[in-house]
C-alpha cells in the first residue's frame, strides 16, 4: 500500500467519523451509521486484504469512540471488522457488478444489514440491548432505514469519489 492510498483511506474514514459523530442517537442510543458508507467506499476503491483489514479496524475503533449505544464499544469493533471482510468477499465475488453505481448501492445496503445484524447480535450477547428493546425492534427501526440511507448515499458519493480517485491515479480498480 502506498502513501497516497493510505491518505485517501484516512480521508474517507475521517469523513465517516464526522458523519458518525454528528448524527444523534435516535432509538435507545442507536443511530444511523453513515461511517459504514465511507468504509464500503474505501473497500470498493482499495480492494485488497491489507486495506480492508486496516479500514475495518480503524473504522471499528472510531465507531467505538463515537458510539451513543450503551456498552456499544466492543460490539462496534466486532461488527466493523467482520463486515469489512464480508463486504470485501461479496465485492470480489461480484466484481463486475460492484463497480457500478447500482452495484455499489446494493452492496452498501446489504453491508449495512450485515453490519447491523452483527452489531445487534454482539451487543445482545455481550452487554444486552438497552431499555428492554428487542433485536427485531432495533433491526426494523434503525438498521433497515440506515441500509436505505447508505444505499442512497453510495449512489450519490460513489461515482464522484470513483472519478476523483481514478483521476488522481490512486485506486486499484479501473
Amino acid at each position: 500500500m502506498n502513501v497516497r492510498a493510505l491518505v485517501s483511506m484516512a480521508l474517507l474514514v475521517g469523513i465517516g467519523a464526522v458523519l458518525h459523530a454528528v448524527i444523534p442517537g435516535l432509538f435507545f442510543g442507536m443511530k444511523p451509521d453513515m461511517m459504514l458508507a465511507m468504509m464500503f467506499l474505501a473497500i470498493l476503491l482499495f480492494p485488497n486484504v491489507k486495506a480492508v483489514g486496516l479500514v475495518g479496524v480503524v473504522t471499528g475503533l472510531i465507531s467505538a469512540m463515537t458510539t451513543t449505544f450503551p456498552g456499544g464499544q466492543l460490539p462496534n469493533m466486532i461488527d466493523k471488522i467482520i463486515t469489512a471482510f464480508v463486504v470485501f468477499a461479496l465485492a470480489t465475488l461480484m466484481k463486475a457488478y460492484s463497480q457500478t453505481v447500482i452495484g455499489a448501492s446494493v452492496l452498501a445496503a446489504v453491508g449495512t444489514v450485515i453490519s447491523g445484524g452483527v452489531f445487534l447480535a454482539a451487543a445482545l450477547l455481550l452487554v444486552g440491548l438497552p431499555g428492554g428493546a428487542t433485536f427485531s425492534a432495533l433491526f426494523v427501526t434503525i438498521v433497515l432505514p440506515t441500509a436505505a440511507l447508505n444505499a442512497v448515499a453510495m449512489a450519490i458519493i460513489y461515482p464522484i469519489a470513483s472519478s476523483i480517485f481514478r483521476r488522481m491515479n490512486v485506486t486499484a480498480h479501473v
